[in-house]
C-alpha cells in the first residue's frame, strides 16, 4: 500500500463527432441531450413509459470510455476474489496470486500487501455519465453464512456533476476455527465541470477496514479423514483460542488476527486554455470547447494502519509452531502511517479534438511520516519529476504510451519507475498486438527496518531493488484467442525464508511466464472457454509457483424466451504441484519453504448464471472434487493451500445483483 501519486489523463464528455453529429446524439424523454450507446453489451433498462438509461464511465487517470457489463459468463466479475489467487481457507483471508506478480511501485511502501485484493482503490475509481439517476444492489449468501453486500449508486446533477457512491461489506465465519473475517469499504467520488468547460474537478474519498482472524493453519491436518461429524470446526488450530472458538456470522470480532485501516482523501483540479467552438444539430447549438493547455494540481492525503494482535495468546502455541516467546500476557504490533502528495501538472494536447494524444510534465512534493507505534517514528520528504506521453491515433490503429517517473531528492532519491508500451490495431480491428517494457527501481519496504516498523523481521541493509518486464500480447478478435509473454528480470529480489528472517538474492533472477486463452465453439449453445498459463523460474530461484495452471469452463449458454440471458456448466480449475509458500501471521508475509510440496485435485466446480432485464443471479455448487466414495461420500478430501492450511469442503453460494433506474 502505498501513497497516492497519479499521472494525469483527460477523463472529461468525449466531443461529439463532428463528421456524423446526428449519429453520437439522442434524447431521453424529458427532451435532454444524450449520446446513443454504440457497446453491444452496455446496459439500457425500459421502465413502462420507454424513458431509457445512458451510461458509461471512466477510470480515474485513464481516457477510454466504459459501459457497465451485463454479461453472466464469468462469475469472477461479480466477485471480488480471483480464481487465480489462493487464501488461507476462507473468503477475507491472506491472498496471494498463483501467478507471479512483483511488487513493481518505486519509493515508499509500508510493506503489507496480503489484503490487497479486498481494498478499494483510487485506480479502480470510476467516474460515471449517466442520464438517468442509477442504482445497483448486490448480494451473495454462502456456506456456513458467508455473505457479500455490494452498492452502488451514481447520479448525474444535470449534465456537468456526477456523484458516485460505493459500499462493500464481508462477512465469513469460514469452516475452521479462528479463521472469519470482516471487511467493509466505502467510497464516494465526484465530478464537476464549469458549464464553459475550461474548469474540472475530481474529489475522491475511500474507507477499507479490513479485519481476518488468524489461525496459523491446523495443528493436525491428518485429522480431516476422520472427523467425527464430518465437520472440520471441530479441529483444532495453531492460533486462536479453540477452547471459546465459536462460528457465529453476526460477530465480527477479531480476538487473534490482523487489522488493517485506510483513509484517502484526494482532491484534483485543472483549468484549461483552449478554443472555442460551436455544434449545430437540429436547429439546436451545442458549445463546444477544445482544451489545448491544461494546469492541473492533484492533493491526497492518506492514514494507514496496520496491526495484528491476540488479546488472549497460548504461548505454547507460539513457541511450538513458530518459535516465538510470548513475553507478555497480550501481543499486539501495530504500524501507524500517513502522507500527503502535493502534485502541480502542465499537459498539451497538439491535436484539438484528439484527447487520446497528449504531452504532460509534472512535479510531485511527497511527505510521509509514521512507523511502530512505540518507536521514535520516522518523516521523509520526496521530489518527483513525472513525464507522460499519449498517442492513440484517431484511426485507432495505433497506440503509444510512455511513462516515466524519477525521485529527484529526499529520502528516495534514486527510486524510479519508466514505462513503455506500443499497440497496433491490425486485420481491421479484428486483432491488435501489443508489446512493452517496464524497469523500476523501488527502496526497500518499511516492514524490513527494525528501527521503524515494530512487526518481527529480521532483515539486514537491504539495497534497492531493481525490476524488469519485458511484455508482448497478442489478441485475435475474430477467433476469440489470445497469446501473450512476460519476462521478469529480478535484481536484489526481497523474500521471506522463514516466520521473520527476510532475505535478498544476491544475483539476478528471471520468470518466463506465457498465458493462452482461447474460446471453443463446439455447438450452437456450447462453448468451451479455455486458459493456460507456464511459468519457469531461475533454476533455485526463492520464488515457488505453479509450472502449469489452467481454468476451463464448459457452458451451455444463449438467450432463451426473450428476456433470458443463461450460463451454465462445469467450471475446473487446476495447477501442478509444487512448493506453496506458507504464510507468517505475526507479520502478514507469504514465506518460501522447501519442504512441503502441494499435491492437490483439480478444483470443480458446477454454476448457473442467469438475467432477465435489469436482475442477474448466480448460483454454484463449488469443491466437488472433494467428495470421499470411502467415506459416506462425504466432502473431506479438501485441497491445500499453503502448508497447514485447508481448503473448504463442498461449498453453496447464492448471488443476485440488481439495478435500478429512476
Amino acid at each position: 500500500m502505498t501513497p497516492v501519486i497519479l499521472s494525469a489523463q483527460d477523463t472529461r464528455e468525449t466531443i461529439p463527432n463532428t463528421q456524423n453529429p446526428e449519429s453520437q446524439i439522442s434524447y431521453d424523454s424529458q427532451g435532454r441531450p444524450i449520446r446513443k450507446s454504440t457497446q453491444k453489451d452496455s446496459l439500457i433498462h425500459r421502465n413502462p413509459l420507454e424513458d431509457s438509461i445512458t451510461i458509461s464511465y471512466r477510470y480515474f487517470d485513464s481516457t477510454r470510455s466504459e459501459h457497465l457489463d451485463s454479461s453472466i459468463t464469468d462469475f469472477y466479475k461479480w466477485y471480488p476474489f480471483s480464481y487465480k489467487n489462493i487464501n488461507l481457507g476462507n473468503l477475507g483471508n491472506a491472498t496471494k496470486s498463483l501467478i507471479f506478480l512483483p511488487n513493481m511501485q518505486a519509493g515508499w511502501d509500508a510493506g503489507f500487501h496480503a489484503y490487497d485484493l479486498y481494498r478499494y482503490t483510487v485506480n479502480d475509481t470510476r467516474f460515471f455519465n449517466t442520464s438517468r439517476p442509477y442504482a445497483e444492489l448486490g448480494y451473495l449468501l454462502g456456506s456456513k453464512g458467508e455473505q457479500m453486500i455490494n452498492v452502488l449508486y451514481t447520479k448525474n446533477s444535470k449534465r456537468n456533476f456526477n456523484l458516485t457512491f460505493q459500499f462493500r461489506f464481508i462477512n465469513s465465519p469460514g469452516s475452521y476455527k479462528n479463521q472469519n473475517s470482516s471487511h467493509n469499504n466505502i467510497r464516494l467520488n465526484t465530478y464537476f465541470s464549469s458549464r464553459n468547460k475550461r474548469y474540472g474537478n475530481y474529489f475522491i474519498f475511500i474507507n477499507n477496514k479490513l479485519r481476518s482472524s488468524e489461525n496459523g493453519g491446523l495443528q493436525d491436518e491428518g485429522k480431516l479423514d476422520s472427523l467425527s461429524l464430518n465437520d472440520p470446526f471441530e479441529l483444532f488450530t495453531r492460533l486462536g483460542n479453540n477452547a471459546v472458538s465459536s462460528r457465529n456470522f453476526f460477530s465480527t470480532n477479531i480476538s487473534t488476527g490482523t487489522e488493517y485501516d485506510e483513509n484517502i482523501f484526494l482532491f484534483r483540479q485543472y483549468y484549461d486554455v483552449g478554443q472555442k467552438d460551436s455544434l449545430v444539430v437540429d436547429s439546436t447549438t451545442y458549445q463546444l470547447f477544445y482544451p489545448r493547455l491544461r494546469f492541473q494540481h492533484t492533493i491526497s492525503y492518506q492514514t494507514q494502519k496496520f496491526i495484528f494482535s491476540d488479546i488472549n495468546p497460548v504461548d505454547s502455541n507460539y513457541s511450538k509452531y513458530f518459535n516465538y516467546l510470548v513475553s507478555s500476557a497480550t501481543i499486539h504490533f501495530q504500524d501507524n502511517w500517513k502522507s500527503l502528495v502535493n502534485d502541480f501538472s502542465i499537459i498539451t494536447y497538439p491535436q484539438k479534438n484528439n484527447f487520446n494524444q497528449f504531452l504532460k510534465l509534472g512535479a510531485t512534493y511527497e511527505w510521509i511520516k509514521g512507523g511502530g507505534e512505540y518507536l521514535p517514528g520516522v518523516q521523509y520528504n520526496n521530489i518527483i519529476a513525472n513525464v507522460e506521453y499519449r498517442n492513440r491515433t484517431k484511426n485507432q490503429q495505433w497506440d503509444l504510451m510512455i511513462r516515466g517517473k524519477l525521485y529527484a531528492s529526499g529520502s528516495y532519491a534514486g527510486d524510479y519507475d519508466a514505462y513503455l508500451a506500443l499497440q497496433k490495431q491490425i486485420a481491421a480491428s479484428k486483432a491488435f498486438f501489443q508489446i512493452g517494457l517496464q524497469n523500476v527501481n523501488k527502496s526497500p519496504a518499511s516492514v524490513f527496518d527494525n528501527q521503524v516498523s515494530s512487526f518481527p523481521v529480521i532483515a539486514g541493509n537491504f539495497k534497492k531493488e531493481n525490476n524488469t518486464r519485458i511484455f508482448a500480447n497478442l489478441h485475435f478478435n475474430a477467433l476469440n484467442f489470445q497469446l501473450s509473454g512476460e519476462y521478469f528480470i529480478l535484481g536484489n529480489y526481497i523474500y521471506f525464508n522463514n516466520f521473520y528472517e527476510a532475505q535478498q538474492s544476491s544475483s539476478l533472477l528471471n520468470l518466463l511466464h506465457i498465458t493462452a486463452e482461447k474460446q471453443f465453439r463446439i455447438a450452437k449453445h456450447w462453448n468451451l472457454y479455455s486458459e493456460l498459463h507456464f511459468q519457469q523460474t531461475t533454476a533455485n530461484a526463492p520464488i515457488e509457483v505453479p509450472l502449469l495452471f489452467t481454468r476451463n469452463r464448459f457452458a451451455f449458454e444463449g438467450n432463451f424466451f426473450t428476456n433470458l440471458y443463461l450460463s451454465t456448466g462445469i467450471e475446473v480449475i487446476y495447477n501442478t504441484p509444487y512448493k506453496a509458500d506458507n504464510y507468517s501471521p505475526l507479520n502478514g508475509h507469504f514465506i518460501v519453504q522447501d519442504t512441503a510440496t502441494i499435491y492437490n485435485r483439480p478444483d470443480i466446480n458446477l454454476y448457473l448464471g442467469m438475467r432477465i432485464k435489469s436482475f442477474k443471479g448466480f448460483i454454484r455448487l463449488e469443491n466437488l472434487n472433494t467428495i470421499d466414495f470411502q467415506n459416506n461420500f462425504s466432502f473431506t478430501k479438501v485441497n491445500f493451500l499453503a502448508p497447514h492450511y485447508a481448503a473448504r469442503g463442498l461449498w453453496i453460494r447464492f448471488g443476485i445483483w440488481w439495478n435500478f433506474v429512476n
